[in-house]
């Protein structure tokens, strides 16, 4: 039963959450397929619905965070688990670069900034460690002289290397999902199969569903000035090649071009609500208009 307002008050209006603007999460995709130019034994199969969407990172202009109250931290809430030795061995050689300056929760010695947990509950599998507040450890806050964000990722700035570089390759791979497994056609015949697509709220397994906000399913984040593909043109060559990378691109040029693609109802709400105040919104005649505000593109950290 609703509560009665207080003589003379109005009645409290429940204020929308951020995960209320999200799209579901089943709608209509489309796919592509091709062979890598440079591999004929490599099938690349790519959502272009995903690909030709205007998703952006927002981290530090919008975004809400992962966790009720974690608007900082974006998506660095959690420790980042490690995809194998390579990966392991990459962030071991970035720390070293690494000085009390430019990473706030300095540490040395990688047991002291790594811990172990376990993706599925059972396996052992170590990953990135956290804060007792919660946050990665490589997380600065943004009041830091050194400056906020990732720490990983401002020092490959600093040195002129992309940030992917120095990054776990789970953090600088998302939103981007990549599966890949050999697989067997009719004839009898293997291939590499490569699928890019969304890392939605079930990439994150059951508790992605508990996510206070997730940014591929908001049309906040459907702002970016260039599609998908061309955003995130460096993380795409990391995970098929640049010779699949440039047919990619090809494709996904094309199709753009003529309009006919499946495309991401968060970006079309996003242009929704962009073409909105044109639309015969008008200004109250008294009303004077505030000061102009440069919002310049969203930094991916």
């Amino acid at each position: 039963m609703p509560t009665k307002a207080a003589a003379g008050r109005p009645a409290p209006v429940a204020l929308p959450t951020p995960r209320s603007r999200e799209v579901g999460l089943d709608f209509p995709r489309e796919y592509l397929e091709f062979i890598d130019p440079a591999n004929d034994e490599h099938m690349i199969r790519a959502d272009l619905t995903w690909l030709l969407s205007s998703w952006t990172c927002i981290f530090g202009k919008g975004c809400h965070g992962i966790r009720p109250g974690g608007a900082p931290e974006g998506c660095c809430s959690h420790g980042a688990f490690f995809t194998d030795a390579d990966d392991e061995q990459r962030i071991r050689q970035a720390v070293k670069l690494l000085t009390p300056q430019t990473w706030q929760h300095y540490t040395r010695g990688f047991k002291n900034y790594t811990e172990m947990d376990s993706v599925d509950g059972e396996t052992p599998a170590r990953r990135t460690a956290t804060r007792p507040d919660g946050p990665c450890i490589f997380h600065n806050d943004g009041l830091f002289p050194g400056g906020g964000g990732c720490a990983l990722h401002g020092q490959a700035l600093r040195d002129g290397k992309h940030p992917l570089e120095y990054k776990p390759d789970v953090c600088w791979q998302l939103p981007v999902r990549r599966e890949q497994d050999w697989v067997t056609r009719p004839d009898g015949t293997k291939i590499l199969l490569s699928v890019l697509g969304e890392f939605d709220r079930r990439g994150w397994g059951e508790g992605g569903h508990d996510l206070h906000w997730w940014c591929t399913s908001s049309p906040e984040a459907h702002v970016g000035v260039q599609p998908m593909f061309r955003e995130y043109g460096p993380e795409l060559i990391a995970l098929i090649g640049e010779p699949a990378y440039d047919k990619l691109v090809e494709m996904c040029e094309e199709r753009k071009a003529t309009g006919l693609v499946a495309r991401h109802p968060a970006t079309v709400a996003a242009e929704a609500e962009a073409a909105a105040p044109k639309a015969g919104r008008q200004r109250p005649a008294a009303a004077r208009p505030g000061p102009k505000v440069n919002r310049g593109p969203a930094k991916r950290l």
